[in-house]
């Protein structure tokens, strides 16, 4: 089997993506767009059981799949989905002296998802979701 297509350009699309959030956010550097959404991605796993989690990775191109599950403790107990500012908050907790986040970070790095994303495959995995979950990234 060839290599995936995926895997073939996996760090041209991460650091598209990175780019993207870069200048959502008006950020000087994908340095500061990295922090946002390592922040969000953990942020939202936290809440999620580990086969959910798992299923959401699988509908993420290649490197922000494994940005979503790197350092990972799955040992740590599950957080109940809260008021989407306390959760934005939650997201400059990660690195505090070098986290630049913004206070609309979630949406922010969800409205650049969207478009690197297959929308269908995403659709169903958010679809497996609780509804918080769905709502986190502005689906209902």
């Amino acid at each position: 089997m060839p290599l995936p297509a995926e895997y073939q350009r996996a760090t041209d699309k991460f650091y598209s993506f990175l780019t993207e959030v870069r200048d959502q956010a008006n950020f000087g550097s994908t340095h500061q767009a990295y922090t946002m959404v390592q922040g969000v991605f953990q942020v939202f796993r936290r809440r999620l059981q580990l086969t959910e989690a798992i299923g959401f990775a699988n509908a993420l191109p290649a490197l922000l799949r494994a940005l979503f599950i790197a350092d990972w403790d799955t040992m740590e107990a599950v957080k109940p989905f809260g008021d989407l500012s306390d959760m934005n908050r939650e997201v400059k907790q990660l690195r505090p002296e070098h986290n630049f986040s913004t206070n609309t970070a979630i949406q922010d790095v969800g409205s650049v998802l969207k478009n690197h994303v297959d929308e269908s495959n995403f659709s169903a995995a958010l679809g497996d979701l609780p509804e918080e979950a769905r709502q986190f990234w502005h689906l209902k």
